[in-house]
């Protein structure tokens, strides 16, 4: 590697680099032709696929000469922050040939893409994390949660479901405008939820299935109010998303998942609500796997806090932020941060309490996932015990649901 630094260069990628670019992907993340006809794409499609993200996101490569060796692209998104709507960076893509690891060629490209993301004035960086510790050395943290659950045929026996509800169920297209519709007022009303454009639509289904089905439940008005994407295959329904708007909806959901109830031995799905599906059945002796599922980072704290909400109810408290951001150094510094009125607001006033974490923490913090009492536990922030109980009654405490990555 001696002498090679000298060579390498980082620039844009366009559309015109899509073969370099869908290589590199291939290869780190070894998708086969087999993975490909599996999923019902030819190799051709996977990259024509691949044209909006080169040409809506921010994509980097390091070249060594006319090599791409490695890459990272942010794609622009927007997502519900605690019901207001903020304009994200959402890393994906990022791979590095081998024999190019392990000399700091993605931390270039992604202290870059932090950057970037600054001067669009998107100040929050979201990824799914091939490896935790890797992305925490960056500022990265957990943020949400992706459950994993497994229902017998009898805990779904149409006797066991005490609740009907009065509406009706209805199959529908994979693209039904009034689908798509549901999932964004869903996501209006869903702290964490990202807005879905065409191309998160697009990588949603990459890999489903033709088979894979969507219903949607109406009340008795004839009103949409929420859906599930599944497919069944072995006896086994596989429940992709279940998405409602109110109890009455989820209800309708699983009435529908037990009118199944002769055709399958079980169902599987996932969730990324801070519930747990045992509790809502009759029967909760079921199998259910919490792990990690994304993680974010602040990029810029000052930037962030502009359109943050808070607790209405509480008292006005200025907190003196004291963060830790090797980097981002723009972010390592103290902020006075004014809540009142549920915003919160950078200001040059006096402090009521002094806190101290790192931009990772604050990261979880903010977001919801973590509460101080709990980081001041784990020794993730520094305070005393008063100003802890304060920031924790001052802060909305909402796990993000998080279910779409890039």
């Amino acid at each position: 590697m001696h002498g090679l630094d000298q060579e390498l260069t980082i620039r844009s990628l366009t559309t015109d680099d899509l073969d370099e670019y869908n290589s590199l992907l291939r290869y780190a993340f070894q998708v086969t032709e087999e993975d490909l006809q599996r999923a019902g794409w030819r190799d051709d499609e996977i990259m024509q696929s691949k044209f909006p993200i080169l040409e809506r996101a921010d994509v980097l490569g390091c070249w060594n000469g006319d090599e791409l060796v490695s890459q990272i692209a942010v794609y622009p998104l927007r997502m519900n922050i605690h019901s207001s709507i903020y304009d994200i960076g959402h890393v994906t893509s990022v791979s590095t040939y081998p024999e190019y690891s392990g000399h700091g060629l993605m931390k270039r490209l992604l202290r870059l893409s932090l950057v970037r993301m600054r001067e669009d004035r998107r100040s929050l960086a979201l990824l799914y994390p091939f490896s935790i510790p890797l992305y925490r050395k960056f500022g990265w943290e957990i943020v949400s949660n992706k459950i994993s659950y497994k229902v017998k045929d009898t805990q779904i026996h149409p006797g066991r479901i005490k609740d009907r509800a009065p509406g009706y169920v209805r199959r529908v297209e994979w693209n039904d405008p009034e689908f798509m519709n549901l999932h964004a007022r869903f996501a209006l009303k869903t702290h964490g939820c990202i807005m879905r454009d065409s191309v998160a639509w697009d990588e949603y289904w990459r890999w489903d299935e033709e088979d894979t089905l969507v219903a949607i439940y109406y009340d008795v008005e004839d009103t949409a109010t929420g859906y599930m994407v599944y497919s069944i295959k072995t006896d086994i329904m596989h429940i992709k998303e279940m998405v409602y708007l109110n109890m009455e909806a989820q209800k309708g959901l699983w009435n529908y998942i037990s009118a199944h109830y002769s055709m399958i031995d079980e169902v599987r799905g996932y969730t990324y609500r801070n519930e747990l599906m045992a509790f809502m059945l009759e029967d909760g002796n079921i199998s259910e796997t919490i792990r990690p599922y994304m993680m974010a980072r602040i990029v810029d704290v000052e930037m962030f806090f502009e359109d943050y909400r808070t607790d209405d109810a509480e008292a006005d408290v200025c907190f003196a932020f004291e963060i830790e951001d090797s980097f981002a150094e723009w972010n390592n510094r103290t902020f006075n941060v004014l809540f009142h009125g549920g915003r919160a607001e950078v200001t040059g006033m006096d402090a009521d309490h002094r806190v101290r974490m790192t931009i990772g923490t604050m990261s979880t913090l903010l977001l919801g996932y973590m509460s101080a009492t709990q980081l001041s536990r784990l020794e993730r922030i520094e305070g005393s015990e008063e100003a802890i109980e304060a920031l924790d009654e001052i802060l909305i405490h909402d796990i993000p649901y998080i279910s779409d990555y890039i």
